[in-house]
């Protein structure tokens, strides 16, 4: 957003300098990006006046003159056709930087006579792009500054001009006024008047216009009135001067008003050729297919819905973006239709970005517009019409009607303490907002029409910190802590998950994040794959259904990894799965896998294949690092992407699974090409039963000082008993001296005959309160056989 000094001050009555507003400016949050000074780079012109100019003795078109400079009389060549005695010049002494033709003067010849300056035109100082001549002063005495001439006489040719980043939330910062506005508020000077009498119609409008109601939406209200016998041309210099001075061409009278008003009051407005428009005025939503060629001289296609403006004939402007060369003024328009309209942001930007059409109108309408000035709009604009073309002004038109934008928040004064950190009184918050244009009834704070970025309480608090200034805000130290343990943040679920994680690649694992959704095919391998899990709108084909388990993306991502010469991998990760669409249906789980070789080869060591018990060790060292209990039982129903004979559930009891392991199926392998072996593992942390006693620390380690015994038993069972039956036969004969108990040898064949075989254990017994004699260590045995034998059918081996 660019604005000259002086039209800020057209507004805004003040005494500050230039640096004092710049510096607030950006403390308000409208950041200054930079700041263009004419006077800065016209400093070392000066004013010179031509004594006598004589033909070029080598040259028809140039001249010879002497120059009173304030260095003495200069001699300088010069080959403008105005050049001649008596004239008041502006001269470019030798050293002087020329901004209009990027060039430093020096002392030079020109067909052999010396030439020891120059004499300007406009536009070779950037003052304009007049270039017929050099400039003629009508005043101004000999050695006189350009500058200071320029500051007396014309002085918006060296008024600075500011530029700001404007944010999203701030279209009222898109006029000229809205800037004066936050400045008054500030302090830095009070608001001058610059309102209009409505202007009366001296007959009616020939041009009606209506609001299809499939455009409602889009336009909710339509102002316009026709001016006729108005007199278009070059606009006065003054406003030609303020448009280029922020970067607009000046076109014609009729034409910069409306641009003038966008900037000004952030009030798009439009002006038609009222003999070219066929009919009336209607806006609508556009059916698609129709076509106009815009005031950029490109053709833009409609597409369907829209919001346009037509005639008759078809359409004439595309609302809010951008209006039709058919009916756009020229210099011979004589009658104009005034058109001030309010339109939606977000069919405005819609439009511009399918239209891709960036226009000042579209810039400002889908940011959003005061829709309270729309018809005050009309009426500034037509005056200013009347004032600098002539005419007479119809009565106003409209369709639609006023959308309601009011809103009203209570203003908590103590929250500004507590939101922000800043101790202002009250009665200084409450002037703060009025002077910002909100109307104060009680503690409700109504928000004005021009401010949409306000919607709640806690944007009240920042507009009165931010006249405040956040500068102000001084660091205080907090209040003194206590002697008290702060209270846990995190989760039991998420400290466990964090545990896993660590124990996980403290075992040699690396870990993977994979898509949370997967092929179809994939996810119906491991148990998903259904319509409840598949996505509406999945972002390829290959991820279709949202994953049922981890292991799906760890074997893919081992797949990559082979294919590229990695054989050994120990791969796991941590997230959810899914089974169902429904929120309670999504479960986090801790997954692994474990492919090709426990290590490298070596001549030092042993390298052998993973196995099923490489996945049981690392689970049972998981499952302990996160707090499951010791005592488990290991089933062998696990699922159909397991090997069905080397794979085992870890459970309390049959129906509370804490995690499964084993060696991943063949087809799964095959199917996932990945190259065996591979022994993978699940774990379910939310499964494990939380402690009964919360606490922040560990529980105290107990250690008995009584010596343990071991005792080793060798039965002899069918060969289709479980070692684990067996195990938990004999960990059950004394639950409170029986440590452990583990298997240490299988055996089968020999003398044991077919159908049987040996399993040997080693019992740990941990005494308590007294030293184990042989008489209780015998008793114990006796409990372990009968309990072993009970269970099993088992006999002691002899």
């Amino acid at each position: 957003m660019k604005f000259t000094l002086s039209w800020l001050k057209s507004h805004l009555e003040t005494s500050a300098t230039l640096d004092e507003i710049l510096y607030a400016l950006t403390d308000l949050g409208l950041e200054v990006e930079g700041v263009e000074n004419p006077a800065e780079k016209l400093g070392a012109f000066t004013i010179g006046k031509v004594v006598s100019a004589e033909k070029h003795p080598d040259a028809d078109k140039l001249n010879v003159c002497k120059v009173a400079t304030d260095e003495g009389e200069l001699q300088i060549i010069c080959g403008a056709p105005n050049a001649r005695a008596g004239i008041t010049v502006v001269v470019a002494k030798p050293g002087t930087y020329v901004p209009g033709i990027d060039i430093t003067i020096n002392v030079g010849k020109i067909r052999g006579i010396e030439s020891y300056g120059m004499m300007c035109s406009e536009r070779e100082m950037e003052l304009s792009d007049e270039h017929n001549g050099i400039i003629e002063l009508a005043s101004g005495e000999v050695g006189q500054k350009f500058t200071d001439w320029l500051a007396e006489n014309d002085p918006a040719k060296v008024d600075p001009v500011i530029e700001i980043a404007i944010t999203p939330n701030r279209p009222d910062a898109l006029g000229v006024r809205g800037i004066a506005l936050d400045l008054a508020a500030r302090g830095l000077g009070t608001m001058k008047a610059r309102d209009t009498d409505p202007i009366p119609g001296s007959f009616p409008s020939p041009i009606a216009v209506s609001i299809d109601e499939d455009a409602r939406d889009g336009c909710p209200v339509f102002y316009g009135r026709v001016i006729k016998g108005v007199k278009n041309g070059p606009s006065p210099e003054w406003l030609q001067d303020l448009l280029r001075a922020i970067g607009l061409r000046p076109i014609s009278t009729l034409v910069d008003i409306t641009n003038f008003f966008t900037y000004d009051r952030n009030r798009p407005l439009h002006v038609f050729d009222a003999d070219k428009v066929a009919g009336n005025l209607r806006v609508h939503a556009a059916k698609g297919g129709e076509t106009l060629t815009a005031l950029d001289e490109k053709e833009y296609t409609m597409q369907a819905g829209m919001t346009v403006i037509s005639d008759d004939n078809g359409v004439e402007s595309i609302g809010g973006v951008m209006g039709g060369l058919h009916s756009g003024c020229t210099d011979e328009t004589t009658n104009v239709f005034l058109e001030a309209a309010f339109f939606d942001t977000v069919r405005t930007a819609l439009t511009g970005r399918a239209l891709k059409i960036n226009s000042d109108a579209r810039y400002r309408f889908e940011r959003g517009i005061d829709p309270e000035w729309t018809p005050v709009g009309l009426e500034h604009a037509t005056r200013m019409i009347l004032d600098l073309c002539g005419g007479e002004a119809s009565e106003v038109v409209m369709a639609g009607e006023m959308p309601d934008h009011s809103r009203a928040y209570k203003l908590d004064t103590d929250r500004c303490q507590s939101l922000v950190g800043m101790e202002i009184p009250a009665e200084t918050q409450r002037a703060t907002l009025e002077a910002l244009g909100f109307r104060m009834e009680g503690d409700m704070a109504h928000v004005p029409s021009w401010r949409p970025d306000v919607l709640g309480e806690a944007d009240l608090v920042e507009e009165v910190a931010r006249m405040a200034s956040l500068t102000k805000l001084v660091g205080k130290p907090l209040p003194r802590m206590t002697t008290e343990l702060p209270k846990q943040i995190l989760t039991p679920m998420q400290k466990r998950e964090s545990i896993g994680r660590r124990t996980a690649a403290s075992l040699g694992y690396n870990e993977c994040v994979t898509y949370s959704f997967i092929d179809g095919k994939q996810a119906a391998m491991f148990g998903g794959g259904t319509d409840a899990t598949r996505l509406e709108n999945p972002i390829s084909s290959e991820m279709s259904h949202m994953r049922p388990d981890l292991l799906p993306g760890l074997l893919a991502a081992a797949a990559r990894n082979q294919s590229r010469g990695f054989a050994d991998l120990a791969l796991f990760e941590c997230g959810p799965a899914f089974h169902g669409g429904e929120p309670s249906e999504q479960h986090n789980q801790i997954s692994g896998v474990l492919i090709g070789r426990t290590g490298p080869k070596d001549v030092h060591g042993a390298s052998r294949p993973v196995d099923v018990y490489d996945a049981k060790a690392d689970v049972e060292a998981i499952l302990s690092a996160i707090g499951a209990p010791a005592k488990v039982q290991i089933m062998r129903d696990t699922a159909e992407w397991f090997h069905p004979g080397r794979s085992g559930r870890i459970c309390l009891g049959p129906k509370k699974t804490l995690a499964v392991f084993g060696e991943l199926h063949p087809k799964v392998l095959d199917a996932m090409d990945v190259k065996g072996p591979a022994v993978g593992f699940t774990i379910w942390p939310a499964e494990i039963p939380l402690p009964r006693k919360a606490a922040t620390t560990r529980p105290a380690l107990k250690i008995s000082d009584l010596q343990a015994v071991e005792r080793d038993f060798a039965f002899v069972v069918d060969a289709n008993v479980e070692a684990l039956t067996l195990i938990n036969a004999a960990a059950g004969a004394d639950k409170a001296l029986i440590e452990d108990v583990r298997v240490f040898d299988e055996f089968i064949g020999g003398s044991l005959g077919e159908g049987k075989k040996s399993l040997a254990i080693t019992v740990r017994l941990q005494p308590v309160d007294a030293t184990l004699k042989d008489k209780d260590i015998e008793a114990v045995s006796a409990k372990i056989i009968e309990k072993v034998q009970k269970a099993t059918g088992a006999t002691l081996r002899g």
